[in-house]
């Protein structure tokens, strides 16, 4: 059997997902009475709203985004009402930026003297994969005890997925927090297409957690930069963060994650009393790329 290895069978799922969401009757079509043999829109329904031939938009919707320009990924997106963040993911299915490097051996040390800085306020570093490659010591007592992680399973993903104590954080939340996790994870992808370590990661995130594997399946696309979590936190009880996900241009993929509370608010307390408390410490390793066996 022949395999095209040029097309992108991601894209392709995408846009026939979004395609049968829509109806005839949401993009102003009169219904014509007969029985579609599909849900949502046809092609050429589809490609008759975007202004696109119906070859073209067929080549896109199999995956071949070879050649196609911006401005008709736009055009797409407007007919099949894609949200911003869907709209994105698009663009970055269709033209992905450069993989990160294979390997970046050990991480700046103005960015570890950053997260030693911040002695009331949890930080991380993540990689493209989610992998947790540096923490300050707040950052440890909020979420995990890091150093006591294998890095193969430090990653947000597997320990949202498979880590009891990690799930039970969240508490009855941890449904949303998951499936945003997973959304934001497939926004990723679509970023660094050539990633090896990415694509590694959600392969045996896919193998390994059916939940997972589940909310991969559902297509959902959403970039995650800011959220609140309400925890239910082992030491301290009941606390609120807001989390801000920050992008460190010069030291791509990896990014900052930062988290505070209302100043004054039983939170704010709370996040106190942990510090004061707690005893894990902060990441003390160098990092790489390069994951362990």
């Amino acid at each position: 059997m022949r395999h095209d290895t040029g097309k992108d069978r991601e894209l392709a799922a995408f846009l026939q997902s979004r395609r049968a969401r829509l109806r005839p009757e949401d993009v102003g079509l009169a219904a014509s009475g007969e029985r579609r043999r599909v849900p949502g829109l046809r092609r050429e329904e589809l490609a008759a709203l975007a202004g696109v031939s119906i070859a073209h938009y067929t080549r896109l919707e199999q995956g071949n985004a070879r050649n196609v320009s911006a401005a008709v990924l736009d055009a797409v997106a407007r007919a099949l009402r894609l949200t911003e963040d869907e709209r994105l993911y698009l663009h970055r299915r269709a033209h992905p930026e450069p993989a990160p490097p294979v390997d970046t051996p050990v991480l700046r040390l103005g960015l570890r003297q950053l997260l030693a800085s911040m002695e009331t306020v949890p930080a991380l570093i993540l990689d493209s994969d989610t992998t947790v490659v540096a923490w300050n010591r707040l950052g440890a007592a909020l979420w995990a005890d890091f150093a006591a992680v294998p890095r193969e399973r430090r990653s947000i993903s597997h320990l949202l997925f498979l880590d009891a104590d990690f799930r039970r954080l969240h508490g009855d939340h941890l449904p949303r927090v998951a499936r945003e996790a997973v959304a934001h994870l497939r926004t990723l992808a679509a970023r660094y297409r050539g990633d090896a370590a990415l694509a590694a990661h959600i392969a045996r995130m896919r193998a390994e957690s059916p939940e997972f594997d589940g909310l991969w399946n559902a297509l959902h696309v959403r970039g995650v930069t800011h959220r609140v979590y309400r925890l239910e936190h082992p030491e301290v009880g009941a606390i609120e963060v807001h989390g801000e996900l920050l992008p460190l241009p010069d030291d791509p993929p990896l990014r900052l994650d930062l988290f505070t509370t209302v100043p004054g608010s039983a939170s704010h307390a709370a996040l106190r009393r942990l510090a004061a408390v707690s005893t894990r410490q902060a990441s003390n390793v160098m990092y790489a790329r390069t994951h362990e066996p």
